[in-house]
Parts: C-alpha cells; sequence; structure tokens
C-alpha cells in the first residue's frame, strides 16, 4: 500500500535505509540533502519503506503544486526491488489531488508507459570510470584534446583547500549575472549542502589557479551510490581563456580511474553543454520529467502565476 506521510511522519532512518538499499539511490535523495534543498518535504511511501518518492511541494495564491528544487536532477521512485511501469505509474497516481500542478523529474530507472499524459524526458551524460586513464583519453573528443593542450601551457594548479563560498563567489560574479532567479537563499542553500557532505564524507570542493596565483576556476563534487556526481562549478574569464574547468574535470577523471565510480556530468538538456560533456567520451543517458495538470480551465492563469515560483 502507497502512503502518504507528512514531514514529521516520515521516519527519517527507515527512509535513509531503503535509499541505502535502492537500487536506483541517489545523493539526491538521502535525507539530509532533501531537508537542505527542499525542508519540510513531503513523502509517498510504499508498505514498510520498500519504495519512497520525495514529493517537495508549495503554495501558492491558494494553490499546491510540485517542482523540482535546485540542485536536486533526478528525485521520483526509490526501491529496494525492481521497478516496473505499472509501479510508476501507481506512485504518479498516488500523488495526492491537493496537489494541482506538478513538474517534476524522475530519474533513470523510472519508466512511465510511453502514453503517460504529460511525459517529457531529459538529456545527462556519465562517464564510467572502470577503465585506465589512457583508455578513457583516447575517447576524448579532438576539441576536448585542443583546450587540455592549452590548458597545460597555462600551468594551471589544482587545489582541494577551496572553500564551497569561493566556488560560489566566482559563479555570481560571472555567470550567475545573467541568472536573476537565484537568490541568497539559493546559494546558501548550496554552502550548507557542500559543508555537510563534507562533514559527511560525500563532497569534495576542487579549485583551479592559475599562473598569477588567482583562483580562476571551482567545482563541487558529490559522491553516493557508485557516482561522483558533477553538482556545481564557477568560473571566470580567465578560466574560459586556459581552458581551467576542462583542467578541472580532467584531473578528476584522472584521480578517480579506473575505479568502481561513474562521473556523472548532471547534465546537459543545452546542446552546447550536452556536446561539452560528450567531448569526455560520457555517454547519453536519460530520464523523464512528468507534469500533472489537475487544474480546471479558468486555473490557466493561476497555473502561469504558480510557474513564476
Amino acid at each position: 500500500m502507497i502512503r502518504y506521510l507528512t514531514h514529521s511522519e516520515i521516519d527519517k532512518i527507515k527512509w535513509d535505509s531503503c535509499i541505502k538499499k535502492a537500487f536506483n539511490g541517489n545523493v539526491y535523495t538521502w535525507s539530509w540533502y532533501l531537508d537542505i534543498v527542499h525542508p519540510e518535504w513531503h513523502a509517498l511511501v510504499e508498505n514498510d519503506y520498500e519504495r519512497v518518492f520525495p514529493l517537495t511541494g508549495k503554495r501558492k495564491y491558494g494553490v499546491s503544486y510540485l517542482f523540482q528544487p535546485f540542485f536536486a536532477q533526478q528525485l521520483g521512485i526509490f526501491s529496494t526491488s525492481i521497478l516496473s511501469p505499472v509501479i510508476v505509474e501507481n506512485f504518479i497516481a498516488a500523488i495526492p489531488q491537493k496537489y494541482r500542478f506538478a513538474e517534476i523529474r524522475l530519474n533513470t530507472h523510472n519508466k512511465p508507459e510511453k502514453q503517460t499524459k504529460g511525459l517529457s524526458w531529459h538529456r545527462n551524460h556519465e562517464l564510467d570510470l572502470i577503465n585506465s586513464y589512457d583508455r578513457i583519453y583516447k575517447n576524448y573528443s579532438s576539441n576536448t584534446k585542443r583546450n587540455l593542450k592549452k590548458a597545460a601551457h597555462a600551468n594551471l594548479q589544482l587545489s582541494r583547500s577551496v572553500k564551497p563560498e569561493d566556488v560560489v563567489k566566482l559563479f555570481r560574479e560571472n555567470r550567475g549575472r545573467t541568472i536573476s532567479h537565484w537568490n541568497d537563499l539559493e546559494y546558501n542553500r548550496l554552502k550548507q549542502l557542500a559543508y555537510t557532505g563534507i562533514y559527511r564524507g560525500q563532497a569534495q570542493v576542487i579549485g583551479v589557479y592559475s599562473k598569477p596565483n588567482e583562483l580562476c576556476a571551482g567545482a563541487i563534487f558529490m559522491q553516493s551510490h557508485g557516482k561522483l556526481v558533477f553538482l556545481f562549478s564557477g568560473a571566470n574569464e580567465l578560466a574560459k581563456e586556459n581552458q581551467a574547468l576542462s583542467f578541472l574535470i580532467d584531473e578528476m577523471i584522472k584521480m578517480h580511474s579506473p575505479g568502481q565510480l561513474v562521473f556523472d556530468f548532471e547534465g546537459s538538456d543545452q546542446p552546447g553543454l550536452a556536446r561539452y560533456y560528450k567531448g569526455f567520451g560520457s555517454k547519453e543517458t536519460f530520464y523523464p520529467g512528468i507534469q500533472l495538470n489537475r487544474l480546471p480551465v479558468l486555473g490557466r492563469l493561476a497555473l502561469r502565476i504558480v510557474k513564476r515560483k
């Protein structure tokens, strides 16, 4: 039986036990992670936490809705046993009627029926690090190899002494200037994620310094369930010139290969980023998105308001 539980009703010990054992578990669904990216999350739970589905919702202008929180690419159903399209559909159908609208992302192992209404597919890129670095490097694109040669001439230095706020600052002062919907709340949550992940032994913060000893690029990685997730990065104009981010990614691949990890690039639906990630020899994977619209015809205006969250 699938039950809807409010945040206070969730047994987080049982929840984390399910996530630990889940064949499709990921870092985004540990209870500590969800507590940061979306405090007061609710959930659907089957039987004694055999399968779980976090629900991240809000209420605005009288409309309750579900959305995908920042820094949690794939949520959906997590299970200690195999999932079928019927099970996925049962969970989707169990989403309480109080949620009048939903625009959420499930995970790679959630395969809804093809005729599911509101179904979309999103692209990710992953690189298995089981092979030696030399073998992985041979599958780099010619453009990626050129970028790395350029980085080599810049005498870049990798550093593990970078703080999460240093990476966030790099982002905010550069690309962040073009993103109006991110504010202090999102950036503070990201820093909290990084510091909590470091404390739990699940996060790494890596920086790249240029020859004048200037931090020009940095990244936050999360590790769980056999994956090294490229969660967030920041870079300035100098990093673009000397290919510091390519250098950083290449060094992380070099550092962890051969090994049992999969490098998860965490995207992307954007063609340019997808091409960049594919340049490291990564393979495309896909995960579903679901849009539910239970609003009446006269509620279309409310829908537009909600989507401006």
